[in-house]
């Protein structure tokens, strides 16, 4: 079945982000499979928002592994605690980072990246599965707005 997506590119954050929720909210609840719906939110995000990465790392044991994403060829495994993924797997919270070069310990998968927020992914029974990772080739890319939308995003999954 071939699904649409559309997304006017002159149109305000708030509003994209609406429009993307809406499109993944009737996709995303059609498909059980966890990792179909991780791949088609990456590619929503990426192609909607125009963002650099987007991308999910899945927890394996003590490890974050690299799951579905968008963007170019990234970090496979992360320690928890390390980076700002392992850092938001630890505290169990959304990190915004304005500039990546001023985060201690940041793991740079590509020297493009200048920004990221990272989102924390629960299951339903509210355990800890990974996070949605998202990267931006622009300093300050990310704020409240970004953090609001994204993390309703992953309540989707």
């Amino acid at each position: 079945m071939a699904e649409s997506f559309i997304v006017p590119i002159e149109t305000d954050k708030n509003l994209k982000y609406k429009l993307i929720y809406e499109q993944a909210e009737a996709l995303l609840l059609a498909e059980t499979n966890r990792i179909s719906n991780m791949a088609n939110l990456c590619a929503m995000l990426k192609y909607g928002m125009g963002f650099f990465w987007v991308g999910f790392y899945l927890v394996d044991e003590n490890e974050l592994i690299l799951g579905p994403f968008q963007g170019t060829v990234a970090c496979t495994r992360i320690a928890k605690g390390r980076g700002v993924c392992g850092t938001a797997w630890a505290e169990e919270q959304t990190i915004l980072v304005e500039n990546v070069d001023h985060f201690p310990g940041h793991i740079s998968c590509s020297s493009l990246s200048k920004s990221e927020i990272v989102v924390p992914v629960f299951d339903y029974e509210n355990k800890f599965i990974g996070v949605l990772d998202v990267d931006s080739d622009k300093l300050n890319n990310f704020d409240e707005i970004d953090q609001h939308w994204l993390e309703l995003m992953v309540h989707l999954l």
